[in-house]
């Protein structure tokens, strides 16, 4: 196997990929006591027409030891940002959100442009985000040895049984990609690809504002004065665990944060009395911001405080008319070979059913194209819905 561990070492390695159309990469990180992702190994491939196994095969492979090469005395991994952002070179990624969010992390954009073939084998009837280890096995006709998955890729030496499961997750993704390339260029549909992978490409996807923090949190309270506390904790909690780079469920969980919003405490006392606070949240410098915040909260306008839209109440057939559409839903994705998951969400069919036009993304793009539009007439009742030798069928009305 060749192992990058030095920067000269990274610069070769990326002037012998960069006429490559495409390459396989892949990342391992370790991100249970901080915030951010601590990037262990990138694993990266370019195709060849070697034999598996053989010298010329293992030659277009690599794993780059970003630790290594910081040990050495520089953390500059700028030639792999420069072959990540090189338009001419398609980068192929399975189930890509994560690696793409170590890469905006690391170098301010996501590489481009961008093919996960976990969303693509999606399109291409192989179900809801079906795993690498089952593409191995269905398109390259092999299988993988999962004995170390569950590897501290922080530690070094890394075993060579180790850095091979590692090698696994790029060099089998040259087969599957082609194969699924090929599957939806003969299908028509490499445009709903390429919608899908500009949407994962953004990298303004992977930046949490920490003002914007308080639209994760789950709760059915719509007042004001709650959201307002809620929004300047969740703002505080963002920044606190940014820059002390710890979760933020170590700093504050979900629940404590609810309940503080909900209880709104004025004195160190009252803030105590939580069952749910850590022991370093009920006193200190901790106590104290905690205190800052429900006080900005609370001194929020009521014109100025957040607000979230109130769900609709459901219109008369509303509920029997989403309980068609999953059935028509069922159909479509049988019909197309495309993951249901991928072409609309319960809540989707829900909106469709309650609403003429809601703003949803079954109704946008390629999804309106393949399913969202027979939705629509299905509900003005331009279609019906039949059952024919055991299967469901579409008829005009």
């Amino acid at each position: 196997m060749r192992i990058v561990t030095s920067h000269s070492e990274l610069a070769a390695l990326v002037e012998e990929y960069s006429d490559a159309p495409y390459v396989t990469v892949d990342t391992e990180f370790v991100r249970e006591r901080t915030f951010w992702p601590v990037l262990c190994l990138i694993q990266i491939a370019r195709p060849t027409n070697a034999e598996p196994g053989s010298a010329e095969a293992q030659a277009a492979s690599a794993i780059i030891d970003p630790i290594r090469i910081k040990e050495k005395g520089s953390d500059d991994l700028s030639p792999l940002f420069e072959l990540m952002r090189n338009e001419k070179i398609v980068k192929v990624f399975h189930a890509a959100r994560q690696d793409v969010e170590i890469f905006v992390r690391l170098s301010g954009e996501a590489p481009k442009p961008l093919f996960d073939t976990q969303i693509a084998a999606m399109v291409c009837g192989f179900g809801d985000q079906v795993g690498y280890e089952t593409l191995v096995r269905k398109v390259a006709k092999t299988s993988l040895d999962k004995s170390s998955r569950f590897t501290d890729w922080a530690r070094r030496p890394l075993s060579e049984k180790q850095l091979r499961y590692a090698m696994g997750d790029v060099t089998h993704l040259r087969a599957i990609y082609e194969h699924l390339k090929d599957q939806i260029e003969r299908s028509g549909r490499a445009h709903w690809v390429a919608e899908e992978m500009a949407a994962l490409a953004d990298a303004s996807g992977y930046i949490v504002e920490p003002d914007e923090a308080w639209k994760r949190l789950k709760t059915r309270s719509t007042s004001g004065r709650f959201l307002a506390v809620a929004k300047e904790l969740a703002a505080w909690r963002e920044r606190e665990a940014q820059g002390r780079d710890i979760p933020r469920n170590r700093l504050l969980k979900d629940d404590a944060l609810l309940e503080i919003a909900a209880n709104q405490p004025k004195t160190l006392d009252e803030l105590s009395r939580s069952r749910l606070l850590f022991r370093e949240a009920r006193k200190g410098e901790v106590a104290e911001e905690i205190l800052s915040a429900v006080r900005r909260g609370l001194d929020v306008p009521k014109d100025l405080q957040p607000r979230v839209e109130e769900p609709r109440a459901p219109r008369n057939g509303a509920a029997a008319v989403a309980e068609l559409l999953r059935v028509l839903l069922k159909a479509k994705a049988e019909e197309s070979g495309v993951a249901q998951r991928l072409l609309a969400t319960s809540a989707d069919l829900d909106a469709i059913a309650n609403d003429d036009e809601p703003d949803v993304p079954a109704l946008s793009g390629w999804r309106r194209e393949a399913f969202g539009e027979t939705a629509l007439r299905l509900k003005r009742g331009e279609i019906g819905l039949a059952v024919t030798d055991g299967a469901v069928r579409i008829i005009d009305l």
